[in-house]
């Protein structure tokens, strides 16, 4: 028998407030078709005053708790992948396990950018295939919204608030790829490229900073990585395209989404689309997709899914699972 580390419930949280991209016509130089064209973006959810990172990872985690039918202290572990955290420290993680009232156990934070939940992934994947927890909660929360230069049409419209939040459990398989769980993974970076995408803000410069983004050189380098890393992730266990039954892509750009399909050989009728509805959530993309996939009938036990992004760094990667 084989240890898998296999998807036991999922849930998200989005903000009350709703933002569409005709609101961003009174204070910038753009519009609704301007940016549904370039992007695939037609409205976001913003954080509300006072509303924090650790607040909507809490509430799309009790989401996943009880669609898993658990409850706080039956998690060995939690880990929430976000750059926008309540503080610099404690970690968000160790705020949402006092919120769960989850007496047991740890919790950490992991900060890939828009990769933070592969990366995530892939620890608590580790985690349970090591021995060292059977059930792991991961949370991908931000409030990109708060590093956000208003007046930079460029970045301001792409970006959405939002948390989602998957449990893994340890479970048995026959060792093969029919086998429900995660079936591999695939982690990169590489920081010559930070100058791309990044915040010019931080603790040690003692300022917040502002996203800033080279989005031609970004869209380039994120197709080519996202296909490759897929393609990895599938190759380590002798699956291809064909065999995917779902795509659930990091949801930044309709054209990137697209693109990187087309790179795969599978059609969009196989890949999970959230971001006309979300924006860009950062780590918390791919968990809000798995859930709204499930919620909407797309994703079934069973199902072959491919999942993988890139963010700030940079860094990227896939996970291969199946539901």
């Amino acid at each position: 028998m084989t240890l898998r580390a296999v998807v036991a419930g999922v849930g998200h949280y989005l903000p009350d407030r709703i933002v569409p991209n005709s609101e961003f016509e009174t204070t910038l130089d753009t519009s609704d078709e301007w940016i549904k064209s370039r992007s695939g973006i037609e409205r976001r959810h913003i954080a509300a005053d006072g509303q924090t990172t650790s607040d909507m990872a809490t509430r799309a985690a009790r989401a996943a708790l009880a669609d898993a039918g658990l409850v706080a202290d039956d998690l060995d572990a939690i880990i929430v992948a976000t750059s926008t955290a309540d503080f610099t420290f404690p970690s968000a993680a160790t705020m949402v396990q006092a919120e769960l009232g989850m007496t047991k156990g740890f919790a950490f934070d992991v900060q890939a950018v828009c990769a933070g939940f592969i990366y995530a992934l892939a620890n608590a994947n580790a985690l349970i295939v090591s021995g060292q927890a059977k059930r792991v909660l991961i949370i991908g929360a931000e409030t990109f919204s708060r590093i956000m230069d208003w007046s930079d049409r460029s970045t301001c419209v792409l970006f959405g608030d939002g948390a989602g939040a998957l449990i893994l459990e340890s479970g048995e398989g026959e060792g093969t790829t029919a086998d429900r769980g995660v079936l591999s993974t695939d982690l990169n970076s590489d920081g010559r490229f930070r100058d791309i995408l990044y915040v010019d803000g931080g603790v040690s410069t003692q300022s917040t900073g502002f996203l800033r983004m080279e989005g031609k050189e970004v869209f380039r380098h994120a197709v080519e990585k996202l296909a490759s890393t897929a393609t990895t992730a599938l190759e380590k266990i002798g699956l291809t395209g064909e065999d995917v039954d779902w795509v659930v892509p990091h949801q930044a750009n309709i054209r990137i989404i697209a693109g990187t399909a087309k790179k795969l050989g599978l059609p969009m009728e196989r890949v999970v689309v959230t971001v006309q509805d979300h924006g860009n959530t950062s780590a918390a993309s791919i968990p809000l997709a798995l859930s709204v996939g499930k919620e909407r009938g797309q994703i079934k036990t069973g199902d072959l899914v491919v999942t993988e992004a890139i963010g700030g760094g940079l860094a990227w990667g896939a996970v291969v699972l199946r539901w």
